[in-house]
């Protein structure tokens, strides 16, 4: 079944070419067409398009269709070409003539669209949910490590006095500026494009308000040409938004590899998060991290594929936004499931205490003995030039025992955690993910269909206690 059918066929070759992966990737869009649907069909129903009967018939029909996907009984058929052409499919099926009129007024371009910025914005909240509960074990290593020191390096190079507290601490405070890129990227998401069309309205008498109230939108994308322009131009800022978290992952994935080194020793990785080797039989290997520093490099490749697919086009849909999905949809289980790993290995993660001991560290101490002359009343270059002397003499004696006096705003005396806490709550405050959460309630008067408890994916996407009953239950 094809939604452009004209009575002809076309050549195998060239159906199995344009469909490409679209049969496989549209599963993942289920959830949402359904929701789409639903909101629209009220809609039609609302202008006088749809009957009450047509209406009571179709919803339900949706519904059925909704708790099949919830299950996991819902497959494309071979010979329908993607996701809107099923569930219209099986909505014709199931309610016979009126299931072809849930089209009406539509095009899949405002369709796909709406139903990538409903995943979107499900998937974005999953990632700052992953992010959130990262953040707080950094917190909370940092916290109770903050008094284990650990030598800080610059170009590979022992440098300066460091601590597990303040390492922690900085990919903590990393996460917490990377949630303003996912918030930009959340409310371009959070814009209604249904009702646009084919990028140019409908004669249809739409109301596209309905539908912006009905999915729980923040706003109309209003100019039906941008609302298409969206394309391509969403999924990339929502890529260079995962690929920020992914940069601060792939840092952290890095350094926990090194830090594993026997060379180094900062850390030790459990047991049951490393691998070994086929021949060597003291091999450890951190495969999770190395994993780990792969994808996230991958996913911050993605916004520059995305803009390369983008590059050249003008306004109007154009069929090269189909392999934006390629690109697009797998990302987020990918970076969750890096934020997921990396949280689960880290909160067992074991450290070295006594690295310090290690006499390759006394230089660490050189900027120490600087400053002691300075107080001393010594001018700053000249005590500088005072130990890099003896440095080069092979004089300097560094004590790695000696006490510490780091007081300034995020040196290893001051961590500012605190205000690294506030400044997360306020970043992740701007989200109100509590008024998603509100759809929380007892499934069994709403959702009775579809088992016990409200499916994860409307928890998302509900921004008032009416949303799911208004979708579900329209009459």
């Amino acid at each position: 079944m094809k939604l452009w059918d004209k009575g002809y066929d076309i050549d195998r070759f060239t159906e199995e070419f344009t469909i490409g992966k679209d049969r496989e990737l549209d599963v993942m869009l289920a959830k949402a067409d359904v929701l789409g649907n639903m909101a629209h069909l009220k809609m039609l129903h609302h202008i006088g398009l749809i009957s009450d009967g047509e209406l009571k018939d179709l919803a339900q029909g949706l519904k059925d269709i909704f708790a099949e996907i919830e299950q996991g009984k819902f497959h494309i058929e071979a010979g329908i070409e993607d996701i809107h052409s099923q569930i219209e499919c099986l909505l014709t099926r199931k309610c016979g003539e009126a299931g072809k009129k849930i089209h009406t007024g539509r095009s899949r371009n405002d369709q796909v669209l709406t139903d990538l910025k409903l995943f979107t914005r499900t998937a974005l909240i999953d990632v700052l949910q992953q992010v959130t509960s990262l953040f707080h074990l950094l917190m909370e290593k940092a916290e109770a490590n903050k008094d284990i020191l650990m030598p800080g390096y610059t170009h590979l190079q022992i440098a300066m006095p460091s601590s597990f507290g303040m390492w922690f601490s900085a990919y903590a405070e990393s996460l917490a500026d990377d949630l303003l890129m996912l918030k930009a990227a959340y409310d371009m998401v959070n814009t209604n494009p249904l009702g646009s069309g084919a990028g140019y309205g409908s004669s249809v008498p739409l109301n596209r308000t309905m539908t912006t109230r009905l999915l729980g939108f923040g706003d109309l994308a209003y100019n039906s040409v941008y609302a298409q322009m969206q394309r391509g131009k969403m999924e990339k800022n929502v890529l260079f938004a995962l690929a920020t978290v992914a940069t601060t992952l792939g840092k952290l994935a890095a350094d926990v590899c090194l830090f594993a080194c026997g060379n180094f020793g900062f850390l030790r990785l459990p047991d049951r998060f490393t691998t070994g080797s086929s021949i060597m039989p003291h091999k450890k290997n951190p495969d999770i991290f190395e994993l780990i520093r792969a994808k996230t490099n991958r996913i911050q490749s993605l916004p520059t594929q995305m803009a390369m697919l983008c590059a050249n086009l003008t306004s109007g849909y154009f069929r090269d936004m189909q392999l934006s999905k390629e690109i697009y949809l797998p990302a987020f289980k990918e970076l969750t499931d890096c934020l997921f790993m990396t949280e689960m290995v880290l909160k067992e993660i074991e450290l070295n205490p006594l690295i310090l001991q290690d006499k390759k560290y006394s230089y660490l101490f050189t900027v120490e003995e600087v400053n002691d002359r300075v107080a001393a009343g010594i001018p700053f270059r000249e005590a500088y030039r005072m130990v890099a002397e003896k440095v080069q003499l092979g004089e300097y004696r560094g004590d790695t025992s000696r006490p510490l006096h780091h007081t300034h705003e995020g040196s290893i005396g001051n961590l500012c955690l605190q205000q690294i806490r506030e400044k997360f709550e306020r970043h992740s405050s701007e989200w109100k993910p509590e008024q998603v959460w509100r759809a929380e309630w007892n499934s069994s008067t709403l959702f009775h269909t579809v088992g016990e408890s409200i499916p994860h994916f409307l928890k998302y996407i509900v921004w008032d206690n009416d949303l799911i009953f208004r979708l579900l239950y329209p009459l």
